[in-house]
């Protein structure tokens, strides 16, 4: 079971203490300058709402315009960070997405039977457009698959998979993915992640 999290929002749409990414979210999605950051327990999250932001956000590097100061000025950190995961070629597969300011996981789809890592990264850059589309929303989406950030571009999964009863529900996530590609334009920015130089992108399994 997932640790209880308390939300802290010292600058959204109406600053507080919440106790769920749902609502805490509703507060900072597309607020601009957005302000918050997760506790473990709701002691923390009251002293910190009481405190000064900075304390807490300077070290997560949440912050737009604290990250105008820093010397690697090139990750946006108001942003989403999505990757997949598949054990096996195919495989059962996972993507998700994390907020890049303080790792906060906003959607997990997964496991699937008889998937690919590259359909996995490709779902998971349209479900963050998606997302972020609803919400009126125009972070960037970093990836770190050129693949993907192609097949995203050109509205077609360019996969080699063969349909089977096992993956169905795979191929169903591919045409609703694409249709949304098809009748929908979008302002957000799909970024390589510079694993070289950062790492690993900060929605990665941990599993190589």
């Amino acid at each position: 079971m997932a640790k209880k999290k308390y939300y802290v929002v010292w600058r959204g749409v109406t600053p507080g203490i919440y106790t769920t990414w749902d609502e805490c979210k509703a507060q900072v999605f597309g607020y601009d300058g957005a302000q918050y950051k997760s506790f473990s327990s709701i002691e923390e999250a009251k002293k910190a709402f009481s405190g000064n932001p900075w304390k807490h956000l300077k070290s997560k590097k949440s912050l737009t315009d604290y990250n105008d100061t820093l010397p690697e000025r090139d990750i946006i950190y108001n942003s989403i960070a999505v990757d997949a995961a598949c054990s096996g070629n195919p495989g059962l597969l996972e993507y998700r997405g994390v907020i890049v300011a303080d790792n906060t996981e906003i959607f997990h789809v997964g496991p699937l039977e008889d998937g690919t890592n590259n359909i996995g990264e490709f779902l998971a850059i349209v479900h963050a457009l998606a997302l972020l589309s609803k919400n009126s929303n125009n972070d960037p989406i970093y990836s770190d698959s050129l693949n993907a950030i192609k097949w995203v571009e050109n509205k077609k999964c360019n996969t080699k998979l063969k349909k089977t009863d096992k993956n169905t529900t795979i191929f169903d996530l591919i045409t609703r993915a694409e249709k949304w590609l098809e009748l929908n334009s979008y302002s957000n920015k799909i970024l390589k992640w510079n694993t070289k130089k950062w790492g690993e992108i900060p929605a990665d399994f941990g599993r190589k």
